[in-house]
């Protein structure tokens, strides 16, 4: 589609620079796990990151390097950790000072002996730039924005002659992000012809989503760039990356468009789509690879920045309060490449359920299957702590997604520092301590998701106001000194219809499961970075006695004190009780739980108590659940 306006189109929300952000509470203990896991030590012991290409060893000069500092750049600086910046300051200044005399960075690929790609491809050095963008905002290196543009201008000459192709071809849409980055910052008119030039040559994601054609698991002959899971989760954001540049609203309504399609073929009740390592249809045994969902985090947060729609942030915190921590280990030393909603085995199994992939793709282990997920699962967490607040354009503050966090950022010309403490998503409460150092008029724009019905703002002085669910409620004053505001939003336990007219059980941003006994054995490795099956010690195959349109009737909430890892069976901070029968019917298919039996169901087995955690507490679950007849 031909570029119409010279000038890129305002973004909806802007994000604050990295480091103006520091999760507390909870998420700063689980951005220090992560930093004590495998992100922190992958540079120490494995060969693709510690010997990597990109810093002139001989190990894999390719996508994971880059995928890996894309995650650890703001891992170091939103946890102000002096040995992570150290070592990304090393990888940085080593990219920098070898940037090739044509312009290029990173390595350039020895095709002597017949390598699929040929030595200039584009695709690793996409997430390189974001890389190199995050790290300019953190540090303000004054070498980043002169490199990024001798290398563009480097591959504005490459794309005349040869233009993107495979993976470049799918994914330009994330060199396309960092080309309006640069655009912004330098008056280049030439950028914006580049990124139009990406587009022509990329793959027509609009087109593909309007005529979509994969109704179901694909088959294994027509498995392609097309139908390929990470390459889709990366697309979602594509249309609205493009909007900012061609104002069509036709690629605005092309974001949502994707995202239903997705749901309507392939959702998950997690709110990403299965892919295992490509379209796998709504049964929630197939798997989902990690690379996709942190992916579809990432697209998300670029997309709430342009668009600045709150259902956007409502699937980015069901993503990542569910999909994102269940695909690790607690102690984020081990994770998996498929991820399944309803995983009751993880073991190695040759007969598998999975698309394409491998027997052990649903294991918990240093590189499962393959390992783009170990180097690219780092960028989770930190960037959606990155991306919780961002300025508005009426120069005040949007609260984009609820965790604990301090944001500091200059508002109406004085310094604003706001403290959110909280234990969200496990509790229903807010507060918010805003303080600046001089009085100074701004507004503050509070998301309230489209489940919070009720929703409450108050003010230390003032008395409760109603909040809209789904909107931003404005919040505006002249803020002097300290003040608190308190938000609440209720939580009520709902049931989402799936399907075999079964259930999921939901109770504000979070799904929750069958708590399953585990066994875990170390098949592979060294601990602490081994390679793990897990096995059930306790059934799983249960039916729910509930009347889906009334589940608080039937469901009893448990709270706990959120400890140091409450992503973790041991450590869940909500439990919910409710009755169930076991179905000796349902049983295990290809080594993994058969699609739930048609509801309503009957089960002769006695009716039991059982226990649900949130989705991102478990390593084994049952989400989708089958309903018993009102016989039972």
């Amino acid at each position: 589609m031909k570029q119409r306006d010279p000038d890129l189109r305002p973004l909806a929300f802007r994000p604050l620079p990295l480091g103006s952000i520091r999760p507390a509470g909870w998420l700063g203990r689980q951005l220090r796990i992560q930093a004590d896991g495998l992100s922190g030590h992958l540079d120490e012991f494995w060969p693709d990151i510690a010997d990597s290409g990109w810093i002139g060893g001989s190990a894999e000069g390719w996508e994971r390097g880059p995928y890996w500092l894309d995650g650890v750049v703001p891992l170091a600086f939103l946890l102000d950790d002096a040995s992570l910046k150290a070592r990304v300051h090393r990888w940085m200044d080593y990219i920098l000072a070898h940037q090739q005399p044509d312009g290029w960075l990173g390595p350039i690929k020895d095709t002597s002996r017949g390598d699929q790609y040929q030595a200039y491809d584009p695709w690793p050095v996409f997430v390189a730039l974001k890389a190199l963008t995050q790290y300019h905002e953190a540090t303000a290196d004054e070498r980043v924005i002169p490199a990024m543009e001798r290398f563009l201008r480097r591959l504005a000459g490459l794309l005349a002659e040869k233009p993107l192709y495979v993976w470049g071809k799918s994914r330009w849409a994330d060199l396309v992000v960092s080309i309006h980055w640069l655009s912004e910052r330098t008056p280049e008119g030439w950028l914006l012809e580049l990124a139009a030039l990406a587009h022509a040559q990329g793959y027509d994601w609009r087109a593909h989503f309007a005529d979509f054609s994969w109704k179901g698991k694909t088959p294994r002959e027509q498995i392609s760039q097309a139908t390929h899971v990470v390459n889709n989760a990366m697309a979602v954001k594509s249309s609205g990356v493009w909007y900012r540049q061609s104002r069509d609203a036709g690629d605005r309504q092309a974001v949502y468009q994707a995202i239903e399609t997705l749901d309507t073929y392939h959702g998950q009740v997690t709110g990403v789509f299965s892919g295992d390592e490509h379209y796998a249809g709504r049964n929630p045994s197939q798997g989902t690879e990690l690379c996709a969902i942190v992916e579809y985090l990432y697209s998300l947060e670029v997309l709430l920045a342009i668009l600045g729609d709150p259902r956007l942030a409502d699937r980015l915190e069901r993503i990542a309060f569910n999909a994102l921590p269940a695909t690790f280990s607690p102690d984020m030393w081990a994770h998996q490449y498929d991820q399944q909603v309803n995983q009751v085995v993880c073991q190695v199994a040759e007969d598998r359920i999975y698309t394409s992939n491998r027997a052990d793709a649903n294991i918990f282990g240093l590189e499962p299957n393959y390992g783009c997920c170990t180097a690219n699962l780092s960028q989770g967490w930190p960037k959606f702590a990155a991306h919780l607040w961002m300025a508005s354009p009426d120069g005040g503050l949007a609260a984009i997604a609820y965790a604990p966090c301090t944001v500091a950022t200059d508002l109406a010309g004085t310094p604003v520092r706001i403290a959110v403490e909280t234990d969200y998503p496990f509790d229903d409460t807010l507060r918010l301590t805003v303080s600046t150092e001089r009085a100074a008029r701004f507004p503050l724009h509070l998301r309230i998701p489209a489940w919070a019905e009720g929703a409450v703002v108050r003010m230390e002085s003032d008395g409760p106001v109603a909040a809209a669910a789904g909107t931003f409620h404005r919040l505006e004053r002249e803020w002097s000194g300290s003040a608190v505001v308190t938000l609440r939003l209720p939580m009520r336990i709902a049931t989402q219809r799936r399907d075999h007219r079964g259930v999921a059980i939901e109770r504000g941003p979070l799904v929750y499961s069958l708590k399953i006994g585990e066994d875990w054995r170390l098949i592979g490795g060294e601990p602490p970075h081994g390679d793990w099956e897990v096995h059930p010690t306790t059934p799983w195959n249960y039916a729910l006695a509930l009347d889906p349109d009334r589940p608080e009737e039937a469901i009893r909430v448990e709270t706990r004190p959120v400890g140091e890892c409450p992503f973790s069976p041991e450590g869940a901070p909500i439990l919910l009780r409710t009755d169930g029968r076991r179905v000796p019917g349902w049983t295990l298919e290809h080594n993994a739980a058969g699609p739930p039996p048609p509801s309503p169901v009957s089960s002769p087995e006695p009716l039991e108590d059982l226990l649900l955690i949130p989705y991102g507490c478990t390593n084994l679950r049952v989400t989708e659940f089958p309903l018993l007849g009102s016989r039972g």
